[in-house]
């Protein structure tokens, strides 16, 4: 029997500002986070364990750099926790600071349950 991918949760404004992403970049977006969905690795990730324990940042390298960072290790669902257009070399505070807050957030309303 065929196993069900992953549902992807959206928290905050993380859908929206994936669809700001130029149409190449949603294209990889998707097909990165399908991969996750199956249970894969996206083609070009890092671990950000600094926002919280299995948090990971897709890398989409296009006309300039974009990032989802998300966390899979939950059994109901892939949680996309921030996406953004990466505009210099460091990620910046605010960024890690947001998906970091997000993360902290998820745990609390999955320990309430």
């Amino acid at each position: 029997m065929k196993k069900q991918p992953k549902q992807i949760r959206w928290l905050g404004d993380s859908l929206d500002a994936l669809k700001g992403f130029s149409a190449e970049a949603r294209r990889s977006a998707g097909h990165q986070l399908g991969l996750v969905q199956a249970g894969l690795d996206p083609f070009d990730w890092k671990p950000m364990e600094i926002v919280g324990s299995g948090t990971k940042e897709i890398r989409i390298r296009v006309e300039t750099g974009y990032r989802v960072f998300y966390v899979a290790k939950f059994d109901e669902a892939i949680y996309v926790l921030h996406a953004f257009v990466k505009k210099t070399q460091k990620t910046s505070k605010k960024d890690i600071d947001l998906a970091t807050n997000r993360y902290k957030a998820l745990v609390t309303e999955r320990n309430k349950k």
